[in-house]
């Protein structure tokens, strides 16, 4: 089972997110060797969670559904719960190996930052 890291700035506080969030499936384009999201939804949160990191592990499926999404950091609840059901609506191409779809374990870390102090949209992978 691959594991693999992606990070997502999540811009929570304006909907000026959609930018973003194509910008983050431009920037894995063409990629088959890990799973590449074609559908991103970020979290809507309050912005006192701004700064906060929530790493979340879950398996694409071969059909680009995430599955058995779970939170790995100690968070507040309701915000573990807004960012799990933001993954969930997320869609990837999934991983090929030999040219099949196959199931894939992710690892990944969401930034909440508040978009209207931190202009720094997108994290280095």
């Amino acid at each position: 089972m691959l594991v693999i890291s992606m990070v997502l700035l999540a811009a929570p506080l304006t909907r000026a997110s959609t930018s973003f969030e194509q910008a983050y499936i431009e920037s894995y384009r063409g990629r088959t060797d890990v799973p590449a999201p074609v559908k991103v939804v970020a979290p809507s949160v309050s912005s006192e969670y701004a700064g906060t990191t929530v790493e979340l592990v879950f398996t694409v499926d071969s059909s680009g559904v995430p599955q058995h999404v779970a939170v790995r950091t100690a968070v507040d609840r309701e915000l573990a719960e807004a960012v799990t059901e933001a993954v969930e609506l997320w869609r990837f191409t999934p991983e090929l190996r030999a040219g099949l779809p196959r199931s894939t374990k992710v690892v990944l870390p969401i930034r909440i930052v508040d978009s209207s102090t931190d202009d720094s949209r997108i994290a280095a992978r």
